[in-house]
């Protein structure tokens, strides 16, 4: 008779599918010299753009005429732009729309209170939610730096077998988690000053945003390189050592 997988087998087999579908749409990059791609990881010079400009032509906007309604036009029309060009070069629907959607939430909270500051409140709620999932993640030994991390450097799921492996991706999430937290300890006070702080809330979001987010990533891929190479079909994977 065929043994039957054991349920917690499944379990680490469902696991393991759903971070390598994870990996993969991440996006997160290595090169061959075994570094992180970070430019690539954070989509290259056009998620750059895509994730500053509308932001950027907000608080600019908003600065020169101290109208919240043309800030919000600007804003809203620098991410269509980015849609269209997206779905003419076949982007997926995803891609596309996903910075789209974000920018007009957040352009709909500040309509409805008619205060400019209350533009950024939705990303404080989107970096709590990560921080959130990040530490359940730890808590439950699936961190979240060793789901995306190890599939690029071909360990799959495996470094949950070795102890230091895991420690290892447990500080890498860490390391996030506070690249998060910060950006909350920073801003959260600023939006509280109000009005008088917009321009330093805005720029504040500006640096903090894809800037420190990349500086995070590149410092959690190297806190959590493996000392021996990561392992690929039984063979040291090229450059794992980075």
């Amino acid at each position: 008779m065929t043994e039957k997988p054991e349920p917690r087998d499944e379990q680490e087999k469902s696991v393991s599918e759903l971070a390598g579908a994870y990996a993969a749409r991440a996006g997160v990059e290595r090169r061959e010299d075994g570094q992180i791609d970070v430019l690539k990881s954070v989509g290259g010079v056009r998620g750059l753009t895509e994730s500053i400009l509308p932001g950027l032509v907000f608080l600019v906007v908003f600065t020169v005429v101290r109208d919240l309604a043309p800030a919000l036009i600007g804003a809203l029309g620098i991410a269509a732009v980015f849609t269209i060009l997206r779905l003419i070069q076949r982007g997926t629907v995803v891609q596309a729309f996903s910075g789209l959607i974000g920018v007009a939430i957040c352009a709909f909270v500040a309509n409805t209170t008619g205060r400019a500051e209350t533009f950024y409140i939705p990303g404080f709620f989107t970096n709590a939610a990560y921080i959130v999932g990040m530490v359940i993640s730890i808590a439950v030994k699936w961190p979240l730096a060793g789901l995306l991390f190890g599939f690029i450097r071909g360990e799959g799921t495996d470094w949950r077998k070795e102890p230091g492996r895991l420690r290892a991706y447990v500080l890498a999430t860490w390391i996030v988690i506070a690249v998060l937290a910060l950006r909350l300890a920073v801003q959260v006070p600023l939006y509280f000053v109000g009005p008088d702080a917009l321009v330093a809330l805005g720029t504040a979001r500006l640096v903090m945003g894809v800037p420190l987010y990349a500086l995070g990533l590149w410092l959690a891929w190297m806190v959590s390189r493996p000392v021996g190479g990561a392992v690929v079909g039984g063979t040291a994977a090229p450059g794992s050592q980075h």
